[in-house]
C-alpha cells in the first residue's frame, strides 16, 4: 500500500488470540504542505488536532486478517477558518474498508453471491452490499448514455406478488441502463429524465424493443415520438406458442376423436422439434399425418420463426408478409367450412 511522503506506517503487530495484524499509520508534517481546504479551495490549512482512532479492514497479510489503524487529523484553514477531518490513506468508498479491499471484494461478488463472498472474507453480506452500492452510485454519476439509439424494455417480477421492475437495455452495447419500479407507462418518462442526466435526449431513441402491453406502447408514444416501435422475437413467439395452446384446447373439447389423438400432447406442442424427447418424436409421427388443426397452427408457428433465422431483413419481412397471407388463407377456410 502506497501512503506517499503525507503518511508513514509507525508500528504493526500481530495479535495470536485475534488472529489478526494490526499495521498503524500517522500523518507527517509534509501532509499539511499539500492539503487543501475542501471548503475554500486553498493550500491554507494547518494541523489542529487529532480525530479518535479508527480502524480500516485491509488485504490479508500471509492469509491473516490485517486492519489499518489511524487517528486522523483535523485541518484549519487559516482563510476560511474552517475545521475538518482529513480523509483517510487509500480510504474506499465505504466507510471501514482501505481501497485495496474493497477492489478484492468487487472481484469476488462478481464471481459468487454476496454472503458467499462475506464468509470467505469474514465480513458481514450487508458490508460487502454498502460497498457495491457506494461504487455503483459513484459509477452512475459518470455514466454517459450519449451514444444511446437501440433500447429495449421489459418488465421482471422482483419479489412474490404482483411486484414488478422495468428493465431498459441499450440494445447495441448490451448493457443495462435503468431499473425502474412498476410497469405502466409512467416508467417511459422516468427513463426519458434520467437520458437528459447522462447526456442522452428521448429524441435520440430511433428504435425500442416493447411487449405488447398497452401501457408501454402509450409511454413510447408521449415521451419517444421518433422511435420506431418493435415487438420483441420472445413476447410474440410467445403469444404464438399461447394461440397454439388455445387451439388444442378448443380442438379437444370440440371434437371426440380428436380428444383421443391429443392426450397427453401438450408439452409436444409447446417445444421445438429439436427438443423432442424420442417418445415425444414418436408420438409426433403418429399425429402428422391426422387432419388436426392443432397440428396446423404448430406448422403456423414454426413457420414464424424461421421468419426471424432469415438471414436479411428484407427475407425476414417477406417471410413475415407471406406467413400473415397463409393464416389468413387458413383461418378463412376454417370459418368457411
Amino acid at each position: 500500500m502506497a501512503l506517499g511522503d503525507a503518511w508513514q506506517v509507525t508500528q504493526m503487530s500481530y495479535h495470536e488470540k485475534e488472529q489478526q495484524m494490526e499495521i498503524r499509520v500517522t500523518d507527517t508534517p509534509a501532509l499539511w504542505r499539500q492539503e487543501t481546504c475542501p471548503h475554500c479551495g486553498r493550500q491554507t490549512v494547518r494541523g489542529y488536532d487529532h480525530a479518535p482512532e479508527r480502524r480500516w479492514r485491509h488485504l490479508n497479510v500471509c492469509q491473516i486478517q490485517a486492519e489499518i489503524v489511524c487517528a486522523l487529523p483535523r485541518g484549519e484553514c487559516v482563510e476560511c477558518e474552517k475545521i475538518y477531518t482529513v480523509r483517510a490513506p487509500r480510504e474506499g468508498r465505504s466507510r471501514g474498508l482501505t481501497q485495496e479491499f474493497e477492489a478484492f471484494v468487487l472481484t469476488l461478488m462478481r464471481e459468487m453471491p454476496v454472503k458467499r463472498a462475506g464468509e470467505i472474507l469474514g465480513e458481514t453480506d450487508q458490508k460487502l452490499w454498502r460497498a457495491l452500492f457506494a461504487h455503483v452510485a459513484a459509477a452512475w454519476t459518470d455514466l454517459s448514455w450519449d451514444n444511446v439509439t437501440w433500447v429495449g424494455a421489459d418488465e421482471m417480477n422482483r419479489k412474490k406478488g404482483h411486484n414488478y421492475l422495468t428493465v431498459f437495455v441499450d440494445l447495441q452495447a448490451k448493457r443495462v441502463l435503468l431499473a425502474v419500479a412498476g410497469k405502466d407507462a409512467s416508467v417511459c418518462e422516468r427513463f426519458a429524465e434520467e437520458l437528459g442526466k447522462h447526456n442522452g435526449h428521448p429524441r435520440a431513441i430511433t428504435q425500442i424493443a416493447i411487449d405488447m402491453s398497452p401501457a408501454y406502447k402509450k409511454g413510447v408514444r408521449e415521451h419517444f415520438g421518433n422511435a420506431t416501435v418493435v415487438f420483441d422475437k420472445f413476447h410474440v413467439v410467445s403469444q404464438v406458442v399461447q394461440a397454439v395452446d388455445e387451439v388444442r384446447r378448443l380442438e379437444v373439447r370440440a371434437d371426440a376423436s380428436a380428444r383421443e389423438q391429443l392426450t397427453r400432447t401438450r408439452w409436444l406442442w409447446r417445444k421445438n422439434p429439436e427438443a423432442w424427447t424420442a417418445q415425444e418424436e414418436t408420438r409426433w409421427e403418429q399425429l402428422q399425418t391426422k387432419p388436426l388443426v392443432t397440428g396446423l397452427a404448430y406448422a403456423m408457428r414454426l413457420q414464424l420463426q424461421q421468419a426471424y433465422a432469415a438471414p436479411t431483413a428484407a427475407q425476414a419481412r417477406k417471410r413475415f408478409a407471406d406467413w400473415c397471407r397463409w393464416v389468413r388463407t387458413e383461418a378463412t377456410g376454417l370459418t368457411s367450412g
